[in-house]
């Protein structure tokens, strides 16, 4: 079975050693997603609201260049800073989600790069 490694320049390109995305066996495997601008690579200005929708459209470009929609994500892990903003971040999944409704898991963690307060993973069946 081959990988094949994805890239897109919608959405910020790696910064380390890794891909935007896989595709192995069917299905697209994602790197995590923060609030990067893909043009500038800087943290996007705002709030979590601010930042999980610049997440949330990063993805999105990460799942169109593979010729994915939301409606073919099967798995999505988000990663919050503070669990106190669920409520704010799942408003903005569910309005760009639409009626998608993948498996979730959602995490509190300590730190994530570039002090971002989300960070998004997806898996998703391709082809």
């Amino acid at each position: 079975m081959s990988v094949q490694r994805l890239h897109t320049d919608h959405a910020p390109a790696a910064i380390g050693p890794y891909s935007q995305a896989t595709v192995a066996g069917g299905f697209l495997f994602t790197a995590g997603q923060i609030p990067l601008d893909p043009v500038t690579m800087q943290v996007v200005e705002g709030d979590v609201v601010a930042q999980a929708d610049r997440v949330l459209q990063n993805l999105g470009a990460v799942l169109q260049q593979a010729g994915c929609g939301w409606n073919d994500v099967v798995k999505t892990t988000v990663f919050l800073h503070d669990m106190a903003d669920f409520p704010r971040v799942n408003e903005v999944y569910a309005r760009v989600l639409g009626e998608a409704r993948p498996a979730r898991s959602t995490v509190q963690v300590s730190a994530l790069p570039r002090g971002v307060l989300v960070e998004i993973d997806a898996i998703a069946k391709v082809g």
